[in-house]
């Protein structure tokens, strides 16, 4: 969901033998034999814009990503991405676990800025969807939050997908194995038959295990060429 972790800077793990050594690929199938896509959508399609935050956190004297880290502790986290808080309700957290720090009032000026942070989505990746949409059932499986919906049609991606797996709306969050479960029976697929795709190296781990291909997703052109013959069909 929302942006949690500073850029994974890890190497890509190689690929078997015949998977054509695509960066970041983790696959159990071939690439081109997949029934389903199932796509992350923070890191993904969604990118956040904290150049704001950042300013605000360096003149009061944090370091960048202080605000973030104080936004998802383990119990913020749990909580909002299991639908258990509004988005004032996890502003006024995060104002309250800044203010020590740096006073109330620039607590309160830091989780404005994060939660209202702007961003933007990948035209090219949301085109690619929208045309494998055509051949295979495409799911979103996102950590997130109760207001999802409302960003979503913000951003004019109310129909990028076939279906909707909203951690905050199905009880469970990646990388819990009961998700990937979830989104495979949304997609009508058999989960050995899905590609899952994710930013999150352990989140594609964890589709793995599950028995579904995997692509820890850096840049667009690994995108580009895992889904190059259901483009091309």
């Amino acid at each position: 969901m929302l942006p949690r972790h500073l850029p994974n800077s890890a190497p890509a793990r190689p690929c078997r033998a015949g998977a054509d050594h695509i960066p970041g690929m983790i696959p159990v199938m071939d690439r081109h034999d997949f029934d389903a896509l199932l796509c992350d959508l923070d890191g993904v399609i969604r990118f956040f814009d904290h150049r704001e935050l950042n300013r605000l956190e360096e003149e009061s004297g944090l370091q960048a990503g202080d605000t973030l880290r104080t936004a998802f502790t383990p119990e913020r986290e749990r909580a909002l991405l299991l639908g258990r808080l509004t988005r004032a309700e996890w502003a006024a957290s995060i104002t309250e676990g800044l203010t020590a720090r740096v006073g109330g009032s620039r607590a309160g000026e830091l989780a404005a800025a994060f939660t209202g942070a702007p961003n933007r989505v990948d035209p090219e990746v949301v085109g690619m969807l929208g045309r494998l949409r055509g051949t295979v059932p495409v799911v979103l499986v996102t950590n997130a939050t109760v207001w999802l919906d409302e960003d979503l049609a913000r951003l004019g991606l109310h129909d990028v997908a076939d279906a909707v797996v909203n951690s905050s709306r199905v009880g469970v969050a990646k990388p819990d194995p009961a998700i990937y479960a979830i989104a495979a029976e949304r997609a009508g697929v058999p989960a050995g038959r899905c590609l899952f795709v994710d930013d999150s190296a352990a989140n594609v781990e964890a589709a793995r295990a599950a028995g579904m291909s995997g692509l820890h997703y850096r840049e667009v052109a690994q995108l580009r060429t895992a889904l190059a013959s259901r483009l091309a069909l």
